[in-house]
């Protein structure tokens, strides 16, 4: 049950002054976003905090006011000059203080209206940017006009929020405030000793200074006040994901050591030998498996850094103890691609693998579903429809996630409950800056591979602009002549898959064009047996040119590959470049990726070029993306729902996400139900920040 204390903030905003179905509305998709499952509360405006700040605080009289600068100005109303009749001369007040005269200038302006707001003979102040015209100043449209009486209310130092069409930010302002002074006098939920030390005031105080500044230097994340709104933030995330963790490890694990005989089996079939962070990464997994508590383990690798072997030896493990496997992919095309890494190894050390996606139907399903629940299958790759559909497993006692950032902590709750204790390892070839890691998958232990295996080739990147497409193409020509394979993937053209496959085609077209039929399209809407074929002509070189769209980003493996071409390559995040880019240089020859370009560029996507020109290093690219994007769209959590954050800011906050997931682990273990006086108070702040999933597990035991 949610604390009584937090109604207030629950209810709807219709049950504010002045707020009728239409302002809800456009105030809705503000706050929570247009399509969101769920309506905006009161609690959304609380959260809605400024993005700058407006100074009005200088009032150097009329004489002394500097062109360009936002003024307030105390001045008697002398006359006013209307609008002549057809006329589209606007319409001037004019003033006057002890150093000179100014021209308030409206324009399509109410003639009553302004007589009302500025009486001639008496005394307003007035706020706004002034000009300098032909010697003379003017306010156009001033900001704010308020009598003598009033200047209380006229805002020196006055917030400006993001803000929505169809909303005016008097409106927002007002219905803010009035959302603030709703906000109950809360319980302290954090520690008195480590409040002290970092200087920071209570929650309600704290929130009334980022709203109500009293210097511009008060919108400024790094503040006491907004720390310490950040830091409630980020602590109730980390709380949360502890007590995920607490809850999934109290289901017992089991103790899973096997004789080592498969996995040698596996490491002799190998082409290579292992890397020593592809080692490393093995013996931490198999010291997880050898407890009796559950394995929780992020695997976190540069694209080609090996980690479907480190899975593979993983699920090897378990094999030997006699569990199951399920390996789930993100992608149809993903899971079959594991499946042609893993089974030439897979067979030979004698484990049995098989692939059940949603395109498997029929009696070929029945036959694998039956196989896996008589406990004949050992390895099982597939996409979620694995946890989702009835599939029923003897023992499953491994879970194996790829691109675990597409699923959220419910779906990690949800995973495992096919097995018992069942044991999971998520991977991600997104390298995760640290400060992500933590806010993602601090219930996670972390493993990371660092070094690419033996062979691989660096990848030699230059950006090139569009307008240079003639060069581009007699370069191709001359490298497919020496027998090159060729990745061509086309521009992001909006959130639409429609739109984006167009573009591929209308390329494709164009490519065929010049260079014939060994021109080959894939795409996100195309069925997946054309995906396949196109696929598998193009490993086997039937063509020499694949078309894409970026479904190719994740996991596609044609080892002779060696040039990538990314088209309106300043449309792209840095991760999705550097994952592109590691299609190529997979094999023994050099490669080349080619940063295709539209000028002239915006100095983000100017930085983001260079940095791929600069290096190789996912971690290092990963720490840059996450300063030139922000956390949300790092990890495409903008588009898959994942939290980011609304108060903190990664930029500012993230050297307390060691400090939070400290405490939250301290908490738990000083009181596990947070029954006493602070866990009362952090219930509330769970609710406050929407982490109730988690009370519930309190809750569940």
């Amino acid at each position: 049950m949610r604390p009584d204390i937090l109604n207030p903030l629950y209810r709807s905003l219709q049950s504010l002054e002045g707020i009728g179905p239409k302002l809800e509305k456009t105030l809705g998709k503000l706050l929570v976003g247009s399509g969101a499952e769920r309506e905006a509360r009161i609690l959304d405006l609380v959260f809605h905090l400024p993005a700058a700040a407006i100074d009005r605080s200088l009032q150097p009289g009329i004489a002394k006011a500097p062109e360009g600068a936002i003024v307030t100005l105390k001045a008697w109303v002398d006359r006013h000059q209307p609008t002549p009749r057809h006329s589209r001369a606007p319409y001037k007040v004019f003033c006057h203080d002890e150093t000179g005269e100014i021209a308030l200038v409206f324009f399509h302006a109410k003639e009553d209206w302004l007589q009302k707001q500025l009486p001639v003979g008496e005394t307003r102040y007035v706020s706004g940017k002034v000009e300098w015209f032909n010697g003379q100043a003017q306010i156009v449209h001033p900001d704010h006009i308020v009598a003598e009486a009033d200047f209380a209310e006229l805002p020196l130092i006055e917030p400006v929020y993001p803000m929505t069409a169809g909303l005016s930010p008097k409106t927002l302002r007002r219905v803010i405030d009035e959302a603030v002074g709703l906000v109950p006098d809360l319980p302290e939920w954090q520690d008195a000793a480590w409040l002290k030390r970092q200087n920071w005031p209570g929650f309600t105080v704290a929130l009334h200074t980022v709203h109500h500044p009293e210097a511009a230097a008060d919108i400024d994340p790094a503040t006491p006040a907004w720390s310490r709104l950040a830091f409630d933030e980020i602590l109730a995330g980390q709380l949360a994901l502890a007590l995920v963790r607490k809850h999934m490890r109290k289901t017992a694990g089991s103790a899973r050591t096997g004789d080592g005989s498969i996995r040698q089996k596996i490491l002799a079939a190998l082409p290579f030998s292992l890397t020593d962070g592809q080692r490393q990464a093995v013996a931490e997994i198999e010291a997880d498996l050898a407890e009796p508590k559950r394995m929780l383990r992020l695997l976190q690798g540069d694209v080609g850094s090996g980690k479907t072997v480190v899975a593979l030896m993983a699920a090897a493990a378990v094999a030997e103890a006699g569990g199951q496997t399920a390996m789930m992919a993100p992608t149809e095309l993903l899971a079959r691609q594991h499946l042609k890494t893993i089974t030439p190894l897979a067979e030979a050390a004698g484990l049995t693998v098989a692939v059940l996606t949603g395109r498997d139907k029929g009696k070929e399903r029945k036959a694998v579903e039956a196989a896996l629940a008589a406990g004949e299958i050992d390895i099982v790759v597939g996409t979620h429809a694995l946890f989702q559909s009835a599939t029923a497993f003897k023992n499953l006692a491994l879970a194996i996630v790829d691109e675990q950032h597409r699923f959220g902590v419910h779906q990690r709750l949800a995973l495992t409950a096919k097995g018992s204790g069942t044991d999971v390892l998520v991977m991600t070839a997104t390298p995760i800056p640290r400060t992500l890691v933590l806010t993602y998958f601090g219930d996670m232990d972390v493993s990371r591979l660092l070094e690419k295996p033996a062979g691989r080739k660096p990848v030699k990147t230059s950006s090139i602009a569009l307008d240079r497409m003639g060069e581009v193409l007699d370069g191709l020509n001359r490298a497919l002549a020496d027998g090159a394979k060729v990745y061509w993937v086309c521009p992001l053209v909006e959130e639409s898959e429609a739109l984006d496959a167009a573009a591929a085609e209308d390329r494709y077209a164009a490519l065929r064009a010049e260079f014939g039929d060994i021109v080959g399209l894939v795409h996100g809407r195309m069925k997946a047996a054309e995906k396949d074929t196109a696929m598998a002509d193009f490993l086997a070189g039937r063509t020499k040119i694949l078309v894409s769209t970026t479904v190719i980003e994740v996991g596609v493996d044609v080892p002779d590959a060696t040039i990538m071409v990314i088209e309106h390559a300043e449309r792209f995040g840095l991760a999705q470049l550097h994952q592109l880019r590691g299609r190529v240089g997979r094999g023994d020859k050099p490669s080349t990726c080619l940063l295709l370009y539209k000028g002239p560029l915006s100095e983000t996507a100017h930085a983001r070029l260079a940095i791929m020109r600069e290096t190789e290093d996912g971690f290092r690219i990963a720490e840059e993306d996450l300063k030139l994007r922000g956390e949300g769209e790092v990890l495409g959590t903008r588009q898959s729902g994942t939290p980011g954050f609304r108060v903190a800011r990664i930029e500012a906050h993230g050297h307390l996400l060691e400090a939070a997931r400290d405490d939250a682990r301290l908490i738990l273990e000083r009181d596990p139900e947070l029954g006493g006086t602070r866990g009362d108070a952090l219930r509330i702040l769970l609710y406050l920040f929407g982490r109730d999933e988690a009370v519930r597990l309190l809750r569940a035991g």
